[in-house]
């Protein structure tokens, strides 16, 4: 599995929605009027004859990030495996966590200490005053932020900005500096097969060099909903978060961000935040310490083969709409459970993932002309965007069946089924050969539409079928609501 790249080891799941792409326009890498540090690189194609010039041009701007934390005793403990509040003080473990309370991070006759936490991390200087980019993961939660330069020199930094939804931090050197060696981010795009160079502090090594190629773009991590990582085969592990990755002209292409790696060390598939993404983030950051983004409120998901034949659509583009979101942007403009969202301003929507990183670059208060499909029409709905605000989503609330169910009919598409108490119908079995359980429906969720239509009974559920196979259609599409998320299932009808 992914892994981040701190000096304590955590693993990605591979499940996300990661590079977000902000609002914001297109971004000055340096902020002071300042000529960057450049390479003479080879201009000949092909393998370059040597990188040193290169790294002796951007190394200077590379730094080293010193971050302490400070560690709750508390927290440590439940860390460590130490935490039984209920333990009766006659009990031989209590006892035991009395007498060796010291070890434990207490002193004798008082409360557990906090402890202070050192980690290391790399990062990049983009202007002469000291501006530099590093990973949120590198430096959220630090109670100190010290940067090293490539001459051992060390100097304190402050914390700007952090974006958790790109793994994105702003520092700033507390110097009065204006003469620090910076680099520039890229204004083209990397591409597959262009060389890449990677300088960072892998396991606290500073000024570490390393090469390869961009293996891939594009690459969706499961980091956030925003993932459009470049994937580099230069090596990089632990202690790289944050470090830049050059092109041959000495431009930074991308933060490397995290690794695959299944034993924890590099296996050649490391994962970078594209320039053109960094930057509008870094502005964003550098203007206010926080980055602004548009958002719809909708929920979605991506069309396969099925879901496309059970909406009658010829192609698989577009994201479907599984619910708007009660009172945002989207349903107040009118967009409904259903709608397949082809364009946006004009441009082309391919993937959920596309539709999510189109709003995030499009500034709040914005209105914006969304191609949708809808029953086979084209239509054209304009919502105002909304602000989307850093706040978790709230906890999906658990669906409950009722206390005293009515009988349960069978379905033709092998569930048993019943009304559900606030609209649509509940699973209560699924058959475990039936064309609902290889689509994964289970029981407990619930049916809340069928072709388009809400149902609330096994009857209407069944009309839904007939209509499906009446129009010569072979798969029927349901909306599924499971502990408060909802999504599309295209069910094939046999």
């Amino acid at each position: 599995m992914p892994g981040f790249l701190s000096t304590n080891p955590r693993k990605l799941i591979a499940a996300s929605a990661l590079a977000i792409v902000v609002a914001g326009g297109g971004v000055a890498a340096s902020f002071v009027d300042t000529q960057p540090a450049t390479a003479q690189a080879n201009a000949q194609t092909g393998i370059p004859y040597s990188f040193a010039d290169l790294v002796d041009a951007v190394s200077p701007a590379v730094v080293s990030i010193r971050v302490s934390t400070e560690i709750p005793a508390q927290v440590r403990r439940q860390g460590q495996g130490f935490s039984f509040p209920d333990l009766p003080e006659d009990h031989p473990l209590r006892r035991f966590f009395d007498q060796f309370e010291n070890d434990f991070g207490g002193r004798p006759g008082g409360q557990p200490q906090p402890r202070i936490m050192e980690a290391m991390g790399s990062g990049f200087l983009i202007s002469a005053d000291g501006y530099v980019v590093t990973n949120n993961h590198v430096v959220e939660g630090a109670s100190e932020v010290t940067v090293l330069l490539e001459d051992e020199t060390e100097l304190s930094a402050e914390v700007i900005g952090l974006d958790p939804r790109t793994d994105l931090a702003l520092l700033k050197i507390n110097e009065d500096r204006d003469d620090l060696p910076f680099v520039e981010f890229a204004d083209t795009e990397a591409r597959v097969g262009d060389w890449v160079v990677a300088v960072g502090n892998p396991f606290g090594l500073g000024g570490t060099v390393t090469a390869g190629i961009i293996s891939a773009r594009g690459r969706d991590i499961g980091a956030s909903a925003y993932d459009d990582f470049l994937q580099i085969d230069a090596a990089v592990n632990r202690g790289n978060s944050g470090g830049p990755a050059f092109n041959l002209e000495g431009d930074v292409v991308g933060v490397n961000t995290a690794i695959f790696s299944p034993n924890g060390g590099n296996v050649g598939i490391a994962f970078a935040i594209p320039a053109n993404i960094v930057q509008s983030v870094i502005e964003d950051l550098r203007d206010d310490g926080i980055v602004t983004r548009g958002f719809l409120g909708v929920t979605l998901q991506d069309l396969n083969r099925e879901l496309a034949d059970g909406l009658g659509l010829s192609s698989t583009r577009g994201a479907l709409v599984a619910q708007p979101v009660p009172g945002a942007a989207a349903e107040a403009a009118g967009v409904e459970a259903g709608d397949v969202i082809t364009t946006v301003d004009g441009n082309a929507v391919a993937t959920a993932r596309d539709l999510s990183r189109m709003i995030s670059q499009i500034a709040p208060g914005t209105d914006v002309d969304l191609g949708i499909v809808r029953n086979g029409e084209e239509i054209t709905v304009t919502v105002t965007l909304d602000r989307l605000e850093d706040d978790q989503p709230a906890a999906p609330t658990e669906q409950q069946a009722p206390d005293e169910p009515e009988t349960f009919e069978t379905s033709s598409i092998g569930i048993s089924a019943t009304p559900a108490p606030d609209g649509g119908l509940l699973v209560e079995g699924v058959e475990s050969d039936s064309p609902a359980a290889e689509r994964g429906l289970m029981p407990g969720d619930v049916i809340l539409q069928a072709d388009g239509t809400s149902v609330s009974s096994v009857a209407e559920l069944e009309s839904a079928i007939a209509a499906v196979r009446d129009s010569d259609r072979s798969t029927l599409v349901i909306q599924a609501d499971r502990g408060g998320s909802v999504r599309y299932i295209a069910i094939p009808l046999e």
